[in-house]
């Protein structure tokens, strides 16, 4: 694949972000509905063909599926925009501003949400026959999955909220990740690999996504999962974006910043051999004399074996005559 080094690519992300925050409110409505439901529909494949299969794994690696289309064809996530606006602030392109990267979330958010619904609406009719029949053997798991996710949580309390946080955070490292790589490459195929590799790994892992679970919580409740729209909103959607953003930022955007957009000047050399012999490379490189540069010790010692010899010599010289 044609690979674009990291340099390049941070700078490509940043001006993906400054492009994100200037487009029009239709234009960034209409993306990101169809950005939440083609990743959706990916979700529900992938729980079908686990439960059908029974084999995850299997649905965990045909689940990128759905990430890859949306982002081939230009579509956000609201994990997206979690990395790429904040990257054109810090890069303080103009007329770019806090007021801004939140129009453009609270935006995506709302595509987001209604592109997931969608999907799961539609899916609860063809589960369920237009809700004629009790739904069948994949229905069944999406409830099951929003009780686990909610009120799963709720039992452990405190320890339940941490660690629903912390798989947000660990979701977003591994979704903008995907972000990123598929910038990585210029042609279909490297960026289709690039991106396959973490969006596999973050729904192998059962990590929170806070776009999959605006399809997989109002689905289960419509297919009758034993928990509520409050129980989804605080033990699940609320502090799934927030882990979400803090993933996005503190372990893909920040990094790739300070790291690539603001590289530090190289250490110098601290040993004084090293600080000679680069003097007299630079020196000679530019065709400047280099006397008054100390030699390395073993030039040294080897001037004064020459030295010594010569000393002998005169001796055995004078000694003859």
């Amino acid at each position: 694949m044609s690979y674009v080094k990291p340099v390049e690519l941070v700078s490509t992300m940043i001006d993906a972000g400054e492009t994100k925050i200037f487009l029009s409110t239709r234009d960034t409505i209409v993306r990101s509905i169809m950005g939440g439901a083609l990743l959706t529909i990916a979700a529900a494949f992938a729980i079908t063909v686990s439960v059908t299969t029974g084999v995850p794994l299997l649905g965990a690696l045909l689940f990128p599926v759905g990430f890859i289309m949306l982002y081939l064809l230009g579509y956000d996530l609201l994990t997206g925009v979690f990395v790429l606006g904040p990257l054109a602030w810090f890069d303080k392109r103009p007329g770019v501003t806090i007021g801004g990267i939140l129009r453009n979330w609270g935006l995506v958010f709302v595509g987001n949400f209604i592109g997931a619904f969608t999907v799961a609406l539609l899916m609860a009719i063809v589960v369920t026959y237009g809700f004629s029949v009790p739904p069948n053997e994949v229905g069944e798991a999406i409830g099951h999955i929003g009780e686990g996710r909610t009120v799963g949580y709720a039992e452990h309390g405190a320890a339940g909220m941490l660690t629903l946080f912390i798989r947000g955070v660990l979701c977003n490292w591994m979704v903008s990740t995907g972000i990123a790589m598929s910038m990585i490459a210029k042609d279909v195929p490297g960026k289709v690999i690039a991106m396959w590799m973490p969006i596999m790994l973050f729904f192998f892992m059962g990590f929170e996504h806070s776009i999959v679970n605006m399809f997989l919580f109002p689905a289960g409740l419509l297919l009758g999962g034993d928990f509520t729209i409050a129980d989804y909103l605080i033990w699940n959607e609320i502090p799934t974006v927030l882990g979400n953003l803090v993933g996005g930022l503190v372990f893909t955007a920040i990094p790739l910043y300070l790291t690539y957009a603001r590289t530090k000047a190289p250490r110098r050399p601290t040993d004084r051999r090293l600080i000679a012999a680069a003097k007299v490379a630079a020196q000679a490189a530019s065709g400047e004399p280099t006397t008054g540069i100390r030699r390395p010790v073993a030039s040294r010692r080897r001037q004064v074996v020459r030295s010594q010899d010569a000393v002998l010599t005169n001796d055995a010289a004078l000694a003859a005559e």
